[in-house]
């Protein structure tokens, strides 16, 4: 996988949890249906590992 390919799926995942998050009637700020949840995984996952890799290449 290639610094770009992790680029674009964190972007991704993001651009997914914030539109679930914005149609969902059952996701606050401090609590998420099951689906927002797992979105949310999805996008923290891929941001830390985006951003572990930033860190790494300084």
């Amino acid at each position: 996988m290639t610094k770009d390919d992790l680029y674009a799926r964190y972007q991704a995942a993001h651009t997914a949890h914030r539109a679930h998050r914005e149609s969902c009637t059952s996701c606050t700020d401090t609590s998420r249906c099951p689906v927002g949840q797992r979105l949310y995984r999805s996008f923290a996952a891929l941001q830390d590992a985006y951003l572990n890799r930033q860190r790494q290449q300084r």
